[in-house]
């Protein structure tokens, strides 16, 4: 494999030669050695300057879009030599949205590295938009994704259950409520997860189950994390949308408490997202360590 091609598609999925050079633990000169003998190759320029931020050229989003495909195909090649001995090594990029990345996978990642230590794992997160979209860019190979909706040219595989709750401080002036009807929901302060997570999507495609809008909704805030959902609320009299999976602890401990909404169950499942089409190598062998190991 040429190492340019993986230095150049470094730099430009981070826009960025600083952060390239971070990311493969080499020189920033080096970083810019790499790309200029590219430059040279090729008789054309890759990159311009844009304010702070480097963006391709023409040039370099059709290179780009080849250096993608070629490396991939070397990394299912080499995934499929080590089918052979049983001996499995390489690199796996991996995106999850942010309830998936920070209460499910962390134990889950932990397990895989202990079996397959030779395997090097990265790791991005974002919401569920977010994450789809670094798949189609090529920055990862496979995704973790929550909420309900499909993506053309993407392909999705279910690997557990999960389900939005509503949730209110021990201490909030809402903690008396055990359950409440829809219209009493609608009146409440309501925290949610910002625009693009599979979180509100899900919560937005209950309501229009039962003719509601979100812009019915006595909306006090809108945040990037469930963390945030859940530190605003110890300290505000609210009430908020998260995961069971993200609340289990606080539940156990008597900080929150659930409040039932007559009519809404919220379920939805956390999903597995790669190319259409494509066959994931490690992210493939990925997908069947998790299903495997997941607490269902």
């Amino acid at each position: 494999m040429d190492f340019r091609l993986r230095v150049f598609q470094s730099v430009a999925h981070n826009h960025s030669f600083t952060k390239a050079s971070k990311e493969l633990y080499i020189s920033q000169p080096a970083i810019s050695k790499h790309i200029q003998e590219l430059e040279i190759k090729y008789k054309t320029p890759l990159f311009e300057r844009q304010g702070n931020r480097i963006e391709l050229t023409k040039a370099g989003s059709l290179l780009l879009i080849h250096t993608n495909k070629l490396l991939s195909a070397y990394e299912q090649l080499s995934f499929e030599m080590n089918l052979i001995t049983n001996h499995y090594e390489g690199r796996l990029a991996l995106g999850a949205s942010t309830t998936i990345a920070q209460y499910v996978l962390p134990p889950l990642l932990s397990l895989f590295i202990q079996h397959f230590p030779k395997i090097q794992l990265s790791l991005i997160n974002g919401n569920s938009r977010e994450i789809e979209q670094a798949l189609i860019d090529g920055k990862i190979t496979l995704g973790l994704v929550e909420g309900n909706s499909k993506q053309n040219g993407l392909s999705y595989t279910p690997f557990l259950n999960d389900e939005l709750v509503i949730i209110t401080h021990i201490n909030s002036k809402f903690a008396h409520y055990d359950e409440i009807t829809f219209d009493e929901l609608c009146n409440l302060p309501l925290v949610l997860r910002e625009i693009g997570s599979g979180t509100l999507d899900v919560f937005e495609s209950h309501l229009a189950s039962n003719n509601l809008k979100l812009s019915k909704f006595n909306i006090l805030m809108q945040l990037g994390s469930t963390e945030s959902i859940k530190l605003f609320l110890e300290n505000s009299d609210a009430i908020g949308i998260v995961s069971i999976k993200a609340i289990t602890k606080e539940l156990a401990a008597g900080k929150f408490k659930i409040i039932d909404v007559k009519g809404l169950t919220a379920e939805r499942q956390f999903s597995f997202v790669k190319l259409q089409g494509q066959n994931a190598g490690l992210g493939d062998s990925f997908m069947q360590f998790v299903q495997l190991n997941v607490s269902k």
